[in-house]
């Protein structure tokens, strides 16, 4: 079954069905894959997104080889990856050997990075965001390579205006963000140097019912806990819509490399995402704070302009969510700090 928004469940009665909803793809993105020669490679598969995103490109294309690159510190992964016929490579991204001895594949989707506990060990959070790009970028100059990187490489922006679009210069506050700039212009760098076509994917938020947004401000109403609308406005994106358009953008590549943000279309109040989940899970919210006039907000028409809208709307995300929790099911209990201001994780 292609992935429509008719074809969208009026629930997700569990783990099983969520992997297969995210890993279903849609008629367009068979097609732009189709435009491409070669395999696919990612590294960095072993995080929230990089399974499911590699099982949308085998379910896309059967007949290529996916392979996925990791530590694989959970082994679970790696079964679940295999079980899916995904080849596994294990290897260590600070290692530059190792990389350069990775297969020379033509499609490659980099999402490797280091992000909460940044602050613990600055200089590894540098080198896993700025050194191993550098890296990569050099070892697969003939490839494709679509980077994923962050909204947060933008400074705060009016919460009355668009967002930040890709014209808008990168100047976050603290490390974390900063060294996600570093990871973009490494991979500019040798893009220009090389002429390697790529994307640099500026994402701001992926969700499922497991993490994100809307996971922790349903769980925070679950739990009677008070919800910080400092920041309180938000971006976000079904993971599955997200993995599409990265893998995409490997048929949309650029020369050099070019950023797209990838997020919703809306731009949404905290205090109303409150309410309506509290109206679903009978439980009157709590609010602390005020919201700010500013905040990491994402201009996606350029997105919608390539790739049209996403196939998952608000208010779906919405019920699944809520539904999920309502029901106590598995969660990954990592949670988004989409809150904090201060660039500090």
């Amino acid at each position: 079954m292609l992935l429509t928004r008719d074809t969208l469940p009026e629930t997700i009665p569990d783990i099983a069905a969520l992997d297969d909803l995210l890993c279903r793809p849609s008629q367009a993105l068979i097609d732009d894959l189709r435009t491409i020669d070669g395999d696919i490679m990612i590294l960095g598969v072993a995080g929230k997104m990089g399974p499911t995103l590699a099982g949308l490109a085998k379910a896309a294309l059967p007949d290529r080889k996916i392979i996925g690159v990791a530590r694989f510190s959970d082994a679970s992964v790696k079964k679940w990856l295999r079980a899916r016929s995904i080849e596994t490579i294990n290897c260590d991204l600070l290692d530059e050997a190792a990389i350069n001895a990775l297969p020379k594949v033509p499609n490659i989707v980099f999402m490797a990075g280091r992000k909460f506990g940044a602050e613990g060990d600055l200089s590894l959070t540098w080198a896993m965001n700025a050194h191993v790009p550098a890296l990569v970028a050099q070892a697969f100059r003939d490839s494709r390579l679509v980077a994923f990187s962050t909204g947060c490489v933008y400074p705060f922006v009016p919460v009355d205006g668009k967002g930040a679009d890709e014209a808008t210069a990168p100047n976050p506050p603290g490390e974390y963000a900063q060294s996600c700039v570093g990871r973009e212009r490494m991979f500019e760098y040798f893009s220009r140097k090389f002429g390697t076509p790529g994307r640099l994917f500026r994402l701001n938020y992926a969700i499922d019912m497991r993490y994100g947004v809307l996971h922790d401000i349903a769980t925070s109403i679950l739990q009677a806990r008070p919800i910080d609308i400092s920041l309180g406005h938000v971006n976000f994106i079904w993971q599955g819509d997200a993995n599409a358009v990265a893998l995409r953008c490997l048929a949309h590549a650029t020369a050099p490399t070019t950023p797209i943000n990838v997020t919703g279309p809306e731009t949404i109040e905290i205090r109303w995402l409150a309410a309506e989940f509290g109206k679903l899970l009978g439980k009157p919210p709590k609010l602390a704070g005020q919201e700010a006039p500013t905040g990491w907000l994402n201009d996606s028409r350029r997105m919608v302009k390539e790739f049209g809208p996403p196939s998952v709307p608000l208010a779906k995300m919405i019920e699944w969510t809520a539904d999920w929790l309502a029901r106590d099911m598995t969660t990954l209990n990592k949670p988004t700090h989409y809150e904090v201001r201060d660039g500090k994780y």
